[in-house]
């Protein structure tokens, strides 16, 4: 990786998934400190997602067109921190939502772009980029373990600061990671509306969006939902690291996985284990033993699925259309799936309880992995190119 900039990388990832581990795992339970229900609490944490829908499309359009991947990052980036000064102001539910939304549809251009930027700085050698995604991973363990234990001291009002804190690091590491030269298209590409309409697209871009669907329980009510059967606050945040922790050790592990298996078999196994690990949470809960067990397939339901998932979309997607092809995956996945499984985790709490919702979860796992196993077809030199 010598010519990578891979401290540089590094570092944003660092501070963006730190970001990520203050907001997923704990703002929950500070709209619940506020006094916010459980169908508000999902709608609240469906908004990020729902800017996820849009605003890659219009990020990612802009930096293909010219302005540059890096510089639309540095700039939206800038604009969210002043967006969420608001969220200090006042704790009213359309308040909170208000300004939820205004900075997550500008933060929402960092990631798609910041994985564009890094997939055309490693070239054919994607198999590489787990050990730079990686850093992401380690930043959200510090910053889960670490304001687990903080706020088993100091109000949950302290949250807001920490993520201002944590976005503004992600800031400043955008202002040194270097620009890529804007992509051009060959001749004898296609469009990008002839891309997006092949069956494989189809399939894979249907299948992401129920595995994020599949992880909206998680994501909303995990913390929530193991607080409520007695576990501590410090132990949720070890929880949740624990995830990550494998995570990064299946983000090493990838270039071996790529040699030994195609893409669309990471894929699947991934979705698989899926069904297995949200029914261990939802029925299992008071078995410490299985909490944790269920918290090692984050490797595959998380880390094994992204890390195939992009390099798919990274080779769907060739020259110029780049940018929008991670837009389009993070928009239509994380972005209308998890939106979707937010919000209906919300209402499914409400009504039908945790062993349910989760339950149901794992039913959008299932449809997903066999979606896959359907329509997933990729030549030989896309599934195994890494």
């Amino acid at each position: 990786m010598s010519r990578l900039p891979y401290r540089r990388l590094a570092g944003f990832y660092f501070f963006y998934f730190a970001y990520i581990s203050a907001f997923g795992p704990y703002f929950s339970l500070y709209l619940k400190a506020v006094g916010l229900s459980a169908v508000e609490i999902g709608t609240v944490m469906a908004l990020p997602q729902v800017t996820r829908i849009i605003a890659p499309h219009l990020w990612g359009w802009l930096a293909d067109g010219g302005a540059g991947r890096m510089r639309v990052v540095r700039i939206t980036a800038a604009i969210a921190i002043v967006c969420w000064l608001g969220m200090f102001a006042s704790t009213a539910f359309l308040w909170i939502c208000a300004v939820l939304f205004a900075m997550t549809f500008f933060f929402s251009a960092a990631l798609p772009l910041l994985e564009a930027t890094t997939l055309v700085h490693l070239g054919d050698e994607t198999g590489r980029y787990g050990r730079i995604r990686l850093w992401g991973s380690i930043g959200f363990i510090v910053a889960v373990v670490g304001i687990g234990h903080a706020l088993d001291f100091v109000p949950v009002r302290a949250l807001l600061w920490i993520v201002l804190a944590l976005i503004t690091g992600t800031f400043v590491c955008a202002l040194i990671v270097p620009e890529v030269p804007p992509a051009s298209n060959h001749v004898d590409e296609p469009g990008a509306t002839d891309v997006i309409r092949q069956p494989e697209v189809i399939a894979l871009i249907s299948a992401c969006a129920l595995m994020a669907m599949a992880h909206g329980p998680y994501y909303t009510f995990y913390s929530i939902h193991v607080v409520n059967h007695g576990y501590s606050m410090s132990m949720t945040g070890w929880l949740w690291a624990l995830g990550v922790l494998c995570e990064i050790g299946i983000f090493f592990w990838m270039p071996h996985l790529y040699r030994a298996f195609s893409l669309r078999a990471i894929l699947i196994a991934s979705f698989a284990l899926a069904v297995v690990r949200f029914l261990m949470i939802g029925w299992a809960v008071d078995s410490t033993t299985v909490l944790v067990l269920a918290q090692t397939l984050h490797a595959a339901t998380f880390g094994s699925f992204h890390a195939a998932a992009i390099g798919v979309v990274h080779r769907m997607f060739r020259g110029a259309h780049q940018a929008r092809g991670q837009a389009l995956y993070a928009s239509f996945s994380f972005g209308l799936g998890g939106m979707l499984g937010s919000l209906a985790s919300g209402y499914a709490w409400d009504k039908w309880g945790a062993a349910i919702t989760y339950s149901l979860a794992a039913a959008c796992a299932l449809v997903g992995m066999l979606i896959l196993w359907w329509k997933l077809e990729l030549p030989e030199a896309v599934s195994r190119r890494a």
